[in-house]
């Protein structure tokens, strides 16, 4: 099972928001912050090497709130040494 640190995860997060306007513009499919959200956790499922079983399906139209979740659930199991990811969130929806 991967581990991700959280110099590691703040890496990826600030690549995420100084990318913002190129990522919201090629993927228009919800709110600036669900792109962004869902461009996090899908890095996250690659850096991780998650499996499919392991990868997060979702019943419906996800929105940010369900995207969280599912980021939440993956970094909890996989944190090294374990740290507070959800103060990253506030990334995401402010600009």
């Amino acid at each position: 099972m991967g581990k991700i640190t959280e110099a590691e995860f703040s890496v990826i997060c600030e690549a995420i928001i100084s990318d913002r306007a190129s990522i919201c513009k090629h993927n228009p499919m919800g709110s600036e912050e669900e792109t962004l959200l869902w461009m996090l956790l899908g890095c996250l499922v690659s850096y991780l090497s998650l499996s499919e079983m392991e990868t997060p399906c979702f019943k419906g139209i996800p929105d940010a709130n369900t995207y969280r979740e599912a980021i939440s659930n993956i970094l909890r199991r996989r944190m090294e040494p374990d740290f507070n990811f959800s103060r990253y969130f506030q990334l995401f929806n402010s600009k």
